[in-house]
């Protein structure tokens, strides 16, 4: 069956988006915090339930779920998106804009939000299982759809893969995922090789001596210390990482003291930095150590920092051969298909669930900016960095053609693989 054949498959299928829609709406309206996803679980679990075809697993390292279509002999496909929200309070206006608080890890009463695009995961996947099950009769093989937990702690897939996920599923030949992302909705990119950064965070505690604001002589001064780190730290990327390579150190917390005129014990910092080379990130992290322990003893701390890794992102690499596979059947399917995206220091999880067992992998990305938005900032009638990307308490991918360009994308992969 020839390659263009995928785009009348999918055509064939004549599944309706618009219960879909409403779906997705849904998840928009009731995110959930990471290791806290049940609602969000059990839902997509009755929905693979009420499609009938589909052996469904859950509770696999966490909330984790994962659906199985046997069809017949023939390779085995892994689809994976991801469940959980973050503790942002959305700012999008939309009428199906999420209120939602909930209790983090530790206890705090935060406002949670869909602000990176896992309902959207959610509920192309969904769709795409009812649209493969639909066409059974024009591939062969074995589907696997996978929901993961705790993406954006970086510890769903790992937690899956060692709670025993492949002792309960086929193991898939393949494992395949995707990103809605700040691009033109409609538009779809990947690239062969590393597409995502590898990302590290840690907290780092600065130790001083408190006191009395008004003698500072008696006290060693953790904010005056912490503010030398930070802005050493600054140079590291700028005067000790190759220009030719990719790296970025962000200090993304500073937290010290609790009242003007009292000089605290403490500081912590938090820093989050991503490369896409082992040797860069073993430079990043001993330049880290070195400033740190240097500061704190220039400041006379009384006692060594302590360093905390808070999460640890691998990075993300496609198989250049399955990735230049997936690559001409997106081309032949989507108008706006881009084999060369730009490599991104974004990070994910998804290719633990590949590199965990020697199986190749590919990821690509979906735009979810709406067009005319988008063609007024290639115009400059906007300015570009005025349009929210992921993260952002504005982020709001339009519905369509986003989602439509997501189940398509899921479809036309496993299908690249599982066709007769």
């Amino acid at each position: 069956m020839a390659k263009q054949r995928l785009s009348d498959i999918l055509a064939a299928a004549d599944v309706d988006l618009n219960p879909y829609e409403a779906l997705y709406k849904h998840f928009h309206t009731h995110p959930e915090l990471s290791l806290q996803e049940k609602a969000t679980s059990e839902r997509i679990a009755s929905h693979l339930c009420q499609l009938g075809s589909y052996e469904v697993q859950t509770n696999i390292g966490g909330y984790g779920l994962v659906g199985t279509l046997k069809n017949g002999p023939g390779k085995a496909i892994l689809l994976r998106a991801d469940m959980d929200a973050l503790p942002v309070k959305e700012l999008t206006g939309l009428p199906y804009a999420s209120s939602v608080t909930m209790a983090d890890a530790d206890g705090n009463e935060k406002p949670v939000m869909h602000a990176c695009g896992h309902d959207m995961h959610i509920t192309c996947l969904l769709a795409a299982a009812e649209v493969l099950a639909r066409t059974r009769n024009a591939w062969s093989g074995t589907l696997i759809v996978l929901f993961q937990p705790n993406e954006e702690r970086g510890g769903g897939a790992q937690a899956m893969v060692d709670d025993g996920l492949y002792s309960k599923i086929p193991m898939p030949d393949y494992v395949f995922g995707q990103h809605v992302m700040r691009m033109r909705a409609g538009s779809v990119g990947s690239r062969p090789g590393t597409i995502m950064a590898a990302a590290d965070s840690l907290k780092i505690t600065l130790y001083g001596r408190g006191g009395h604001g008004s003698q500072p002589h008696q006290t060693v001064d953790p904010v005056l210390l912490a503010a030398h780190v930070v802005v050493r730290l600054q140079g590291i990327v700028s005067r000790e990482v190759d220009a030719n390579d990719l790296a970025v150190v962000t200090v993304g917390s500073l937290q010290a003291g609790q009242t003007e005129n009292i000089i605290a014990d403490r500081a912590e910092i938090g820093i989050d930095f991503r490369t896409v080379k082992l040797e860069t990130r073993e430079k990043i992290l001993a330049a880290i150590r070195r400033i740190v322990e240097a500061e704190c003893v220039a400041s006379g701390s009384p006692k060594p920092p302590l360093f905390t890794p808070t999460r640890r992102f691998p990075p993300t690499d496609n198989d250049k051969h399955v990735a230049s596979q997936l690559a001409a059947s997106f081309a032949d399917h989507f108008e706006d298909f881009d084999g060369d995206t730009p490599r991104t220091n974004v990070s994910e999880d998804f290719s633990t669930l590949g590199t965990s067992q020697g199986l190749p992998c590919s990821f690509w990305f979906i735009g979810g900016i709406d067009p005319g938005l988008w063609d007024k900032g290639q115009k400059n009638e906007i300015p570009m960095e005025e349009i929210p990307g992921n993260h952002s308490a504005l982020f709001a991918p339009v519905i369509q053609p986003t989602m439509k360009t997501g189940v398509d994308a899921l479809c036309i992969a496993a299908l690249t693989f599982l066709k007769k």
